[in-house]
Parts: structure tokens; sequence; C-alpha cells
């Protein structure tokens, strides 16, 4: 517990004072670095979690969330009626796809195709945002949709034809010849990821079976769950079901991306703490100073019968008061900026006439942020801890002075 003595002298040691000028300012610029280090770190770890969130939803809008590809077999889509998996099923597709060559003019571009058919093609969610140009049902047989980026690199519009090469071959009197075949381009979707919408188009399931000679048995099983962020447990459950078959996720398919960006996320919160770290040790400074330029005073208490444990316990307290506070301030600071941090970026771009997260790099049309209480509550217990660590070393100094020596020139 903490005594009524012991309040009322740590609060006197944190009032300003003239002669304790220098002592002031080591005070102040601890608590500003404080302040600022916690701030910092909130707004560049919701920044984070927005940039990783919006990727993500842009990621299962053109992607699958669940997969289920036949090995040797035809897959039986029965098995979706169990409830383990019908529970958190929001719709299943057939699909299948294949590598070929586009064709325009003199140009050539290798691409992925997808085939769906007409009807399940508008049930994709790339296909019902508000970006998509064309007619949604009309994913007939000879009808191709591509992306917006791969529309602008072989300057294509709705309406225009394009080629096909399959490497199926196919037999003629003069050899095996790349078997070939006319689309006409009848939308252009934009899924928001440059490198999707240059290298992935969508044609009718049975033209694509039909021009890479496939089989119907060998179509894949797309699930689109309700709840696609808690993949793991749900591809486990599904592999259990089909057993038979190879199930992958969308975080299988983009697990290297996830992978880095968890690691850049953690890297660079140890990297912004050192911030907090640094300006910490400005308390030891400040309590260090202060322990010499109140020797008199601690002499004094402990003249009159004020014990070491409470002489620790005051000098703690002024270094946790100092640190508890600039992080408080730290936290009001960084939720504020990461509220409005795409408010405070457009208002940079206008004032200054600069481009800040320009959307051909970043493919995202405005600054993200998601501010995640977790986050903060780590960040201020870090903050809090390292504040107690250092304060620890000049409150036992204080309580080491030998009361004779210091009232002996006073």
């Amino acid at each position: 517990m903490i005594s009524q003595l012991e309040k009322e002298v740590t609060l006197r040691f944190l009032r300003s004072r003239k002669k304790d000028g220098f002592l002031n300012v080591i005070s102040v610029f601890s608590f500003i670095g404080i302040g600022l280090g916690v701030a910092v770190l909130i707004i560049v770890m919701s920044v984070m979690n927005g940039f990783r969130t919006e990727l993500v939803n842009k990621i299962i809008g053109f992607n699958s969330h669940l997969t289920i590809k036949p090995y040797s077999k035809k897959i039986d889509a029965n098995k979706l009626k169990n409830k383990k998996v019908s529970n958190n099923l929001n719709y299943s597709l057939e699909s299948n796809s294949g590598e070929a060559v586009i064709l325009k003019n003199d140009t050539t571009k290798g691409i992925l195709l997808r085939g769906y058919s007409k009807l399940d093609f508008e049930k994709l969610e790339i296909i019902n945002n508000e970006n998509f140009n064309g007619i949604k049902n009309s994913l007939e047989k000879d009808a191709i949709s591509i992306g917006k980026e791969l529309s602008f690199s072989l300057d294509l519009e709705i309406g225009d034809s394009v080629v096909l090469m399959s490497p199926s071959s196919l037999d003629t009197i003069i050899g095996s010849l790349p078997r070939q075949k006319s689309f006409i381009i009848t939308s252009i979707f934009d899924s928001g990821l440059a490198d999707f919408d240059n290298n992935v188009a969508f044609i009718n399931l049975n033209s694509l079976e039909e021009f890479f000679n496939y089989s119907s048995d060998d179509r894949n099983l797309e699930l689109f769950l309700k709840d696609p962020q808690n993949i793991e447990n749900q591809k486990e459950i599904t592999q259990r079901i089909f057993e038979d078959e190879f199930v992958y996720s969308w975080a299988d398919m983009n697990s290297s991306l996830f992978s880095a960006l968890k690691v850049e996320r953690n890297v660079m919160f140890i990297i912004l703490s050192l911030i907090i770290i640094v300006a910490a040790f400005n308390i030891i400074s400040g309590l260090t100073i202060l322990v010499k330029n109140k020797t008199k005073d601690i002499g004094i208490l402990k003249s009159i019968g004020v014990q070491n444990k409470s002489i620790i316990k005051i000098f703690f307290l002024v270094g946790i008061l100092i640190g508890t506070s600039a992080t408080i301030f730290g936290i009001f600071l960084g939720v504020t900026f990461s509220l409005y941090v795409e408010n405070l970026r457009q208002f940079l771009s206008n004032t200054f006439n600069i481009s800040l997260f320009p959307e051909e790099i970043y493919f995202l049309s405005k600054m993200p942020s998601e501010i995640n209480v977790s986050s903060i509550t780590l960040i201020a217990l870090c903050s809090i801890l390292i504040t107690i660590i250092v304060s620890i070393f000049p409150a036992l100094k204080a309580a080491k002075l030998d009361p004779i020596k210091s009232l002996k020139y006073e």
C-alpha cells in the first residue's frame, strides 16, 4: 500500500520549481519521447493491420476460400451435405483451369484460364463489384472475361476478338499443332490487384475442357465460406471429409506473402519499440538528477523516521507516473491519428502536391487503418513495463543515501 505521506512527497517532487529547470526539461523530453514512441507504434501497427485486412479481402474476393482437387476419380459433391461443412458453407462452384497463350496482333502473353459455368460465373464476388464492366451472364461458349490490366497491356476492349493457344495438340495431316480458338471479350473485371488482373481470364467451363481436352471428372470443387478468416480449422474439417482429394485454401496459395507481412510486422514492432526504450532511459537520467537535487530532502525524510522502502516507493512512483501518463497520451495521439490517417494523407497530398500511398503501387485507393485493441494493449503494457524497469535503479540509489552525509554540508 502507498501511504498518504508517500503520495504527497511524490506529487511535490513532480511539481515544477525554478531551481529544477534542467530536471524539468529532461522530464518533459522523457514524457514526449515515450508518448511519441507509443503513438508511432500504434499508427504503424494500425496501418499494417489495415493493409493486411484489405489485402485478405481482395484475395478472398477473387479466389475460392477452399478448393478441392481430385486425384484420380470424380469428386463426390454429396459429401458437402455433411453438417460440419454445410454449417459454414455459403455456396460451392465447379471449376477447372489451364495455362494458355493469348494472341493479339503481334503480341503474345501467357495467362491462366479459369473455367466456370454461365450461372456459376455470376456468383463470383469479383463479378459483382462496382468496377466490373460488361454483362454478368455473358460467359457463353466462345466468350472470355479479362482483367483491366490485361486489357491495358494488349489494348483490348469489350467486343474485341482474341486468339487463345492451348498446349494440348491437335492432330492434322501435317502433324501435331497447338490447339487454337477465337474468343470474344464480353466483360472486363477489376480485382484491385494488378498481378491477378494481368494474368487471369475466365471462359466457359465446357469451352475450357474442350480447349484443353479435359474430362468433366477432372473438375475442381470450389467452396465459398461464411467465415473465410477462420480457414485453417475449416480446411482440416474438409480434408477429413474429402480424404481422397487434395484440399488447399486461399491462405496456402498466398502463404509466402502473408509470412512476409507477418515478419515485417514483427520487425517493425521491435524497431519502433526501441524509440520507447531510448525515451525511457531519459527517465533514469531524470530520476538520477532528481535524487542528487533532493539529497537534502531525502536526508530529512530519513531523519524523521521514513523507511528506505518508502523512499524507494516515492522515486519509483515518480518514474511510473511519468511513463504511465506518457503512455496514455501516446495511446490517445496514436488512436486519433489512426482514425484520421486517410484525411491526413489527403491533406498533405493536396497541400504539398505530392503523391502519398499511390494507388498504382499499393493497389489500394486509400490508406487503410485498422485499430486492434489487443495490439494497443500489448504496446501499452510493454511501455509501462519498460518504465517500471528503468525506474528501479534510481529508486534503489535514493534509498541507499546516508542521511548523515546528506545533511552534513547543509
